[in-house]
């Protein structure tokens, strides 16, 4: 697997252009995969985050060509930087894999529960 980042959506904003009416945010950083087979996909960054492991992981969302993720998957990949430069790395075990995903399940019922939150 290789990585490009991309710190801003292909979107040129003008949605009269395209007729989309997406209201894409621009400021939405993404990543292209080429995976294993060499195909590509674009996915956009959710979020980087810690588990409890001591490592960082970075949720990606896929997207298809109209830049709209239909299914709900969402890709986790081992997250550092080399040099400043960002990388990703599969996650090998099971075991990683669900420390990594329960992290980011906390970290969704945590925004979530802020969202729904009475502001004090």
């Amino acid at each position: 697997m290789s990585e490009e980042f991309n710190t801003t959506a292909s979107c040129s904003g003008d949605c009269s252009a395209c007729g989309c009416d997406c209201e894409e945010n621009l400021d939405q950083p993404t990543v292209t995969l080429t995976l294993d087979d060499d195909s590509q996909v674009t996915c956009a960054v959710l979020t980087i985050f810690p588990a409890p492991n001591g490592q960082e992981y970075i949720a990606l969302l896929p997207l298809d060509e109209n830049g709209e993720n239909q299914d709900g998957e969402v890709y986790l990949y081992r997250y550092y930087e080399e040099n400043g430069q960002p990388n990703l790395d599969n996650i090998d075990s099971d075991e990683e894999y669900d420390i990594a995903a329960d992290a980011f399940d906390q970290l969704l019922d945590d925004q979530e529960f802020d969202e729904t939150a009475p502001n004090a």
